[in-house]
């Protein structure tokens, strides 16, 4: 499906301020411009962006309830009660509870931690763990990335003498559980400076005030940062602000002196010889986190996390590792299934704006994937459903600027359950209400989305000649690292473009182009990749002018590294 490009040029406002800017980077010029799309307006704060610090975390009291969740985490410890760490089994909950009870147990020997299963606990609290954790004298829950909504089984904790601290991120509802302290940037008059924080993230949050509390030092929970990185990418959560600081220290402890858990799964994924980036956290390393909550348990995961022996945690990896082979291999069947049946419904020529699709035989594991990939081909808000417990369980995921949240919620007095993001939620429901679910979702959907929202769409960040494209700037780009919502990977274009006479169909089936272009600006020739566009071929092929969408890369090889083009799109002109 060919994307729509957008371009939106700096207004007058900002283009006085990127002329400004433009004073310390005379070399570089389209750095200015980029460095105002993000909401720089000086020098200092550009210095500030380029080079995040420590030193500018928000002070963790600021979160409303803090002071509470210190207080009763300090008394627990003070009257060695028995604490569980508890957290969701998806990469961020899995990273949350691996933070938290790595750094308590430096000080506390009555701590455990537990992840529900997917298929026999479900998502959240359940009484039946709150039973099991009343067994064993638990009196204290620290539940990460999930609880936001447990109002119920928190009361139930309540009668039986266990109090909770709730660390999440979701979207809560207007009562909230009767928790001792729910720390959330999302929580209604929340003042706190990051409001979209990881689950991890928060549960990071908690464990600075831990220690600020206690007068301890930041050596030890620094040395964390890597999960909270991991968490923030896989999550894709806003990269910015508070995000941006914790990402960016984590990557350098990822790539210096990571866990010995997430050190194992880098030397499986084959990332021990070179910079682990964003892009290896989200495609490599992330995946391989969720799989063991997507096809067993998200406790094996923590276990992994936690890891104190090299040989262990190595042992650890390589089956987490095979989890991941045998979900691509569930997620290309499941993708396979959904599509044959979305085609014999002509979903592609269809009026409606939505997808609703259920297969009671299909993996519960996998239907979060299976939707992204449904979303991704038909450009359209997306659910997957299948059966579990009793119940059609299933996975939302939207397109770029519309609310998937808000439309499962105007259905909510349909559904058993359901939680989550903009972007992404989760949900359970009766299988007799699935036909109205689904009329309901898509009259929602039909309502209230745009029809732009219905096309891809490219964002251009700056019109590019070859001739900017130097060692310098992307020198200066490397600094824009990380990247994430809210400060993507910057999309430049280039007109005019042709081929040097040299581009060639590579890949097992010739499914790709390796590009050798050239503008009219210079006699530089710029390499570049473009995957799936065979179809081009003959335009670029014949000599005749186009327009490129490109990311700029630095492709490294033996003896040193190249400017690299990854071309998004190409249109003829």
């Amino acid at each position: 499906m060919t994307s729509k490009w957008n371009y939106c040029p700096l207004t007058s406002d900002e283009q006085q301020v990127e002329s400004d800017l433009a004073k310390s980077y005379a070399g570089v010029p389209p750095v200015s411009e980029l460095l105002v799309q993000r909401g720089i307006s000086s020098v200092r704060e550009a210095e500030k962006f380029f080079h995040p610090s420590l030193k500018d975390l928000h002070d963790p009291f600021l979160m409303p309830d803090m002071d509470k969740a210190v207080h009763r985490l300090n008394r627990a410890m003070g009257a060695k009660e028995q604490i569980m760490v508890y957290g969701d089994y998806d990469v961020d909950g899995t990273t949350a509870v691996a933070l938290v009870y790595k750094y308590l147990r430096n000080f506390y020997s009555h701590i455990d931690y537990y992840i529900p299963t997917r298929n026999e606990d479900g998502y959240g609290i359940s009484k039946a763990t709150i039973d099991m954790a009343a067994r064993q004298g638990v009196k204290l829950f620290i539940i990460l990335d999930c609880g936001i909504k447990a109002t119920e089984e928190i009361e139930y904790a309540r009668s039986l003498g266990i109090d909770f601290i709730i660390c999440d991120h979701h979207v809560p509802d207007e009562k909230l559980p009767p928790a001792v302290a729910i720390l959330n940037p999302k929580l209604d008059g929340s003042t706190y400076p990051c409001p979209h924080l990881s689950g991890c993230g928060v549960g990071y949050k908690l464990m600075q005030a831990f220690a600020i509390s206690n007068g301890l030092g930041n050596t030890e929970l620094e040395g964390l940062l890597d999960l909270v990185a991991v968490s923030i990418a896989a999550d894709i959560v806003p990269m910015v602000g508070e995000n941006r600081i914790l990402t960016y220290h984590g990557l350098k402890r990822l790539n210096s002196n990571p866990n010995m858990g997430l050190r194992a799964i880098i030397r499986i994924c084959g990332l021990g010889n070179r910079e682990i980036t964003i892009s290896d956290v989200i495609f490599k390393i992330g995946p391989r986190i969720n799989a063991s909550g997507r096809m067993q348990s998200g406790k094996e995961a923590v276990d992994l996390l936690v890891a104190r022996d090299v040989a262990d945690a190595y042992a650890r990896a390589k089956e987490i590792d095979r989890y991941n082979q045998d979900r691509k291999e569930l997620d290309k069947q499941i993708t396979e299934e959904a599509n044959t049946i979305l085609e014999e419904r002509g979903e592609m020529t269809s009026d409606q704006k939505s997808i609703v699709i259920y297969n009671k035989n299909w993996h519960k594991g996998i239907i979060g994937i299976v939707a992204s990939r449904l979303t991704e081909l038909y450009y359209k808000p997306s659910v997957v459903l299948t059966y579990s417990n009793g119940l059609a369980t299933g996975s939302s995921r939207s397109v770029q600027g519309f609310d998937v949240y808000k439309a499962v919620e105007s259905v909510r007095d349909l559904l058993e359950n359901f939680g989550g993001h903009t972007y992404a939620v989760g949900l359970s429901l009766k299988e007799e209400n699935i036909a109205e679910f689904t009329r309901r979702f898509e009259q929602f959907v039909s309502d209230n989305i745009r029809p732009d929202q219905l096309t891809p769409q490219l964002d251009i960040d700056a019109y590019l000649t070859f001739a900017e494209i130097t060692p310098e700037f992307l020198s200066l780009l490397k600094q824009f690292n990380p990247f994430g919502p809210g400060n993507s990977k910057p999309v430049f274009c280039t007109r005019g473009v042709t081929d040097f006479g040299t581009s060639k169909l590579v890949g097992r089936h010739s499914e790709h182009i390796k590009l050798e272009l050239v503008d009219s600006t210079c006699g530089k020739v710029m390499n570049g990749i473009v995957f799936n566009s065979a179809a081009s071929f003959d335009h670029i092929h014949s000599g005749k002018p186009f327009s490129i969408c490109y990311t700029i890369e630095e492709n490294k090889h033996k003896g040193g590294s190249a400017i690299q083009l990854f071309v998004k799109e190409i249109h003829p002109e």
